[in-house]
């Protein structure tokens, strides 16, 4: 039996109602506020209007500021791909300089998109961004706490995303790594073969010559990178990640209308600012209080992107695969899901990162949850997440199952 529905009535918790609600809202900041790059006066705009709303659900509601340098996660791409263009070229005559060459090229591309690290950030102009925070008490002492969050800001458009798809986008980006991957190699074993010697053999100059002609085709994908984004329009943001913070309003929402507090779990909900730009606001918030949220036992659940059902899974690994997420939180949020009639599956994020790797660095129990196609679809980051492409029932089934998660947790807490 569903923990819900053992301490509700069930005609208390009107799903359906409530997925009109989610609707509505997020086509009302689509249309009225629109787009929101991370720390723009647009993604305050809608914090701002959902703060209405959860105020009317919680006892406290509160914003606090960070800066975000929010370029300078994919700052890097020019640098790296002029590094690449540099580095075929000095292949020729200069192979020692053409490795080295290669390395300064990934080493932003490592640190910032893969790691997330604010590597490059003081490069950058800095922007105020914001978290919006809400909570609802206990009737009693607090003694653990579960925490939801979704980022309310939207991507820059990925340019290559919407004209060519998942599938054409990953037809430049991945012989642009493998390119540079390669001229490293080959730069470096030419120069330890030939460069520490000072002659070659007629055998090895045309081997080396081969290998850099290879080299050079490569360039048509590096110049393709740099048209990976814009740098200046961002996008309707619909089911990412409005999705995700309307489903993790929901359970206040939904808690609210049936009249329910528990009596020793604090529910907290997050819209994070700034997470298309690197995490950077569930970072800011994870850090400012990480002492309080290790104090009682507290879990997190970053909830991104509702929308594709057969893709719908909890995460296990994060950050571009190099991170784990806590097993019990996992197992948590896989019972409440199952609970509700849904078998999801582990899945893992192996290129980019969700707002609970943040927590999950500092040592809280987190994990991600979330229903997207991993291709990625062409809606992905681009002008076409717009309303029209929500799936309603997809934002029934993501709120519904992290209310199950809370009143879980709150009953059997972790195991």
């Amino acid at each position: 039996m569903k923990t819900v529905l053992s301490k509700l009535d069930a005609t208390k918790i009107n799903l359906d109602a409530n997925t009109d609600y989610m609707v509505n809202k997020i086509t009302e900041i689509c249309e009225k506020i629109g787009p929101r790059a991370p720390g723009s006066k647009e993604e305050y705009a809608a914090q701002q209007s959902m703060g209405v709303d959860l105020k009317k659900w919680s006892d406290d509601v509160s914003f606090e500021e960070f800066i975000v340098h929010r370029q300078a996660f994919m700052g890097f791409i020019p640098f790296t791909v002029a590094m690449a263009i540099i580095a075929t070229i000095l292949y020729f005559s200069y192979p020692l300089v053409s490795f080295l060459l290669t390395i300064l090229g990934f080493i932003p591309l490592v640190l910032e998109f893969l790691m997330y690290k604010q590597f490059i950030d003081p490069l950058f102009k800095g922007h105020t961004s914001h978290n919006l925070i809400a909570t609802r008490k206990p009737t009693g002492e607090t003694k653990k706490r579960i925490i939801f969050v979704g980022h309310s800001d939207s991507q820059y458009e990925w340019i290559l995303n919407y004209k060519l798809g998942g599938t054409g986008m990953k037809l430049f980006l991945i012989p642009a790594v493998v390119g540079l991957i390669a001229c490293c190699a080959a730069s470096l074993i030419k120069h330890l073969t030939i460069g520490l010697h000072g002659s070659s053999s007629e055998a090895q100059s045309t081997f080396f010559l081969v290998v850099g002609i290879v080299l050079c085709i490569f360039i048509v994908p590096y110049v393709g990178f740099l048209f990976f984004q814009s740098y200046t329009k961002s996008v309707p943001g619909a089911n990412d990640n409005l999705s995700g913070c309307l489903s993790v309003m929901s359970v206040l929402k939904l808690m609210d209308e049936a009249d329910v507090r528990f009596e020793n779990t604090e529910v907290r909900v997050i819209l994070s600012g700034s997470e298309e730009a690197g995490l950077r606001g569930a970072k800011a918030y994870a850090k400012a209080h990480e002492k309080e949220l290790k104090e009682i036992e507290t879990i997190v659940v970053a909830c991104d992107t509702m929308r594709d059902l057969k893709d719908m899974a909890v995460y296990d690994r994060d950050l571009s695969g190099t991170l784990k997420h806590d097993k019990q939180v996992k197992a948590l949020v896989k019972q409440a899901a199952l609970n509700c009639g849904y078998d999801i599956p582990y899945a893992s994020i192996y290129l980019g990162a969700c707002d609970a790797a943040a927590f999950t660095q500092k040592g809280i129990k987190a994990t991600g949850f979330a229903a997207m196609d991993p291709t990625p679809p062409r809606y992905y980051h681009t002008r076409l997440d717009a309303p029209d492409m929500l799936v309603p029932e997809a934002l029934k089934v993501g709120a519904e199952v992290l209310l199950e998660t809370a009143f879980l947790y709150d009953a059997e807490g972790l195991k």
